[in-house]
């Protein structure tokens, strides 16, 4: 039996689970459900694009349209990586290396505005003032909405760096800006990159914000050609520009994450971090932060409130909410999200065990396929799975089973990763007993396997239902006739004016979205917060 630590190969695991191949090929094939699955939508898009005389696609390119859209994407999508960089850097920096007063307060409300999702945000700030229509509006919300994705790999990462590398500036003669750009900041290149490219591949990808907020961008000209008329040469050109740029961000993230070897040799023994005394700028400092959270929590929180009670007298406001109504909406966004965190889970497990016990190749080619999904839209996603229902699948055609498959696609590199790294943690060498004592693949997963991932699956299980529940664009357009969630509903109501009536929606969604963040922080990490 082999003992050693380092993942096998397939030879190796073919020889070392008693001799049989089977067991192995079970795997294979159960892993590449999910990777088949993410690759589908894209495959069914490129052939829509390949089925387009070149003529015509030239001409479809040239189009002033495409050029306006290529100008509002790219200048938004510069200025909210800059803005969110700024942001999200500055903010970690001030709360692990200075005195900041509240910094444990201000530690974990930093990161809460990923709770609560963009066409919300953009929902309370439209509401506050019709006049934050179009870039202003988008630049807004985007910034405020994605910074934390800079801030939360920025702030871990300024945790693992050395506090001597400063203090070994200073002592040369460097103030504190000094310190931080010389010696700090070329260490916090990974993840500073990292999260930068994160927002832009998140910019490239929403939509209900942008559609509320009437700013054109190439998914909410995608969803206007599809409600239009369903002009396939048209949305496949546009799908394929998109898509070109999302991958170019997401090829642009795998390049960072591989090159980034920024680790100490040895893990040593660390002085606690001293913390920087701000001096006069202390005031100034505690009130930017205290905007800043006003604004990216505190406001869209706000609004939501305020408009709860104006139901009576506001003009915008259709007839009251009905309890049953709200219950219904509520039920199908849980109902939904169980349903497709639980397919999601089940697609990640085969492909999370694959990827912590085996390596070569084909694992590496099942991997990246699955994390395409990160880098496709949820419009795309969606159009191509209609083109499919419709051409191949038609009773499958807006159901909730064809909802759920979409969910699936999209969420499945969130799952993975949680999946992966929880059998990473789970001891291999019990697996190997479970074998040596006469259990096959099968009941060694089922027996062994599972219960020590347990957690981290929960966390993946979490993880996907909150996304699940607070997506907008697949369910906009593959929600079966007459099914009716949370963020449809706030999407609808928004954009007829209605804010008063969206309010009870968004609301629930808005509590639903941060408790189960809460409790997934809580339950399954995010502990050094609470520790510090």
């Amino acid at each position: 039996m082999e003992q050693a630590a380092a993942p096998l190969t397939f030879a190796e695991a073919g020889r070392t689970a008693s001799g049989r191949r089977r067991p192995r090929r079970l795997l294979l094939a159960a892993a590449a459900a999910g990777p088949l699955l993410v690759v589908l939508p894209l495959g069914e898009m490129l052939l829509e694009a390949a089925r387009v005389d070149p003529a015509q696609l030239l001409r479809l390119l040239w189009r002033p349209l495409v050029g306006e859209l290529l100008l509002n994407t790219i200048g938004l999508l510069v200025a909210a990586t800059a803005s969110a960089a700024l942001i999200g850097t500055a903010a970690a920096w001030l709360v692990e290396r200075t005195e900041l007063p509240g910094r444990r307060f201000f530690a974990v409300a930093a990161a809460v505005p990923l709770a609560i999702p963009p066409f919300i945000s953009s929902y309370a700030w439209l509401s506050l003032s019709p006049a934050l229509e179009g870039f202003a509006g988008a630049w807004i919300v985007i910034t405020s909405s994605y910074y934390p994705l800079v801030y939360l790999p920025v702030a871990a990462s300024l945790r693992g760096i050395d506090p001597a590398i400063e203090e070994t500036a200073r002592s040369l003669g460097e103030g504190a800006a000094g310190a931080f750009f010389r010696a700090v900041l070329p260490q916090l290149r990974p993840a500073l990159l990292g999260g930068i490219l994160l927002v832009a591949l998140n910019v490239l990808v929403e939509f209900g914000a942008f559609a509320l907020l009437r700013f054109r961008t190439f998914t909410t000209e995608l969803y206007a050609e599809y409600r239009t008329g369903f002009d396939r040469p048209a949305e496949a050109v546009l799908a394929l520009v998109l898509l070109f740029f999302c991958l170019l961000c997401l090829i642009a993230e795998i390049r960072v994450r591989g090159r980034a070897s920024y680790a100490r040799i040895g893990a040593g023994v660390r002085r606690p971090i001293t913390p920087l005394a701000l001096g006069r700028a202390r005031p100034a400092v505690f009130a930017g932060f205290v905007a800043l959270i006003f604004a990216t929590l505190g406001l869209p929180l706000g609004m939501i409130l305020y408009w709860l009670t104006r139901h009576g007298a506001a003009a915008v406001s259709p007839a009251a909410v009905s309890a049953s109504a709200l219950l219904e909406a509520t039920l199908s966004s849980v109902g939904l999200g169980l349903g497709g965190a639980a397919l999601t889970v089940i697609l990640a497990l085969p492909l999370g065990l694959l990827a912590a016990r085996y390596q070569g190749s084909l694992v590496t080619l099942f991997e990246r396929a699955a994390f395409l999904g990160q880098g496709v839209p949820g419009i795309v996603v969606a159009l191509a799975l209609i083109t499919i229902t419709i051409r191949t699948v038609r009773p499958l055609y807006q159901t909730a089973a064809t909802l759920v498959v979409a969910y699936a696609i999209l969420f499945l590199p969130l799952a993975l990763v949680s999946v992966r790294a929880a059998f990473m943690q789970a001891e291999r060498r019990l697996e190997e007993v479970g074998h040596s004592l006469g259990l096959g693949w099968p009941g060694v997963a089922w027996r062994i396997a599972l219960p020590l991932a347990a957690p981290g699956l929960g966390a993946a299980a979490a993880l996907v239902f909150v996304s699940i529940v607070t997506e907008l664009t697949a369910t906009l357009l593959l929600a079966p006739i007459g099914t009716n969630t949370l963020a449809v509903q706030v999407w609808a109501d928004t954009s007829t004016l209605a804010f008063a009536a969206a309010a009870p929606y968004a609301a629930t969604m808005v509590v639903i979205s941060l408790l189960a963040t809460w409790l997934l922080a809580r339950r399954f990490g995010a502990t050094r917060l609470f520790q510090r």
